[in-house]
């Protein structure tokens, strides 16, 4: 197997938590939320996330999204990746026909050795910088405090989610098998507005 397969390999299959064999199977606890049927999108396609983060990152550059192969998917589903080094990747979960986002996702394979502190720091650019493309009212610092704060709580947990407003955060923490952190979209109810209106 080609060097680069196996981080792709390892990519999906760590990353994608638990996928349903069929459409018509109903979400269970461990199903992914943005599987779910009706599960919403953000406002914006795959294409125009990535321009709009490169000119706001010149250098967390991503490279064009690519389509992963994804027939045990949802019908409606369709998944895309970039590789931005050797230990860190972007993939995404979109709507399909419309190519608008899911779920943005970072992963990081860990590296051993003198290169680990350097690569961990890139990694952590690169998902503060995701948290700022969502939420861009927030400062560079105040992203990098959110991120670590959501590293922190989702430290060594496969799982671990936590919403602010119309966003979830997720953070899959696979040890030496690699840490995701993902940024999603969630419906707002009108009982959550009002509940956001009276803090």
């Amino acid at each position: 197997m080609k060097a680069w397969r196996y981080p792709i390999w390892l990519l999906f299959s760590a990353l994608i938590f638990s996928m349903p064999i069929h459409a018509e199977e109903p979400p269970t606890a461990t199903t992914a939320p943005y599987l779910w049927p009706g599960a919403p999108t953000f406002d914006q396609s795959i294409s125009q996330f990535r321009e709009k983060f490169n000119t706001d990152n010149p250098t967390l550059a991503l490279s064009e999204f690519r389509a992963v192969d994804s027939r045990g998917d949802q019908a409606n589903l369709t998944r895309a990746a970039t590789k931005i080094n050797d230990y860190l990747y972007a993939s995404t979960a979109l709507e399909r026909g419309t190519l608008k986002i899911k779920s943005m996702q970072i992963t990081w394979l860990p590296v051993q050795g003198p290169e680990q502190k350097a690569a961990k720091a890139k990694a952590q650019e690169y998902m503060a910088a995701f948290i700022r493309a969502f939420s861009p009212t927030l400062t560079a610092a105040q992203s990098t405090q959110k991120l670590q704060k959501l590293l922190t709580n989702g430290k060594n947990k496969p799982y671990y989610a936590e919403t602010e407003g119309a966003i979830r955060y997720v953070v899959a923490d696979n040890g030496e098998k690699g840490l995701t952190f993902a940024v999603e979209p969630i419906k707002l109810t009108l009982s959550d507005s009002l509940e956001e209106n009276n803090k």
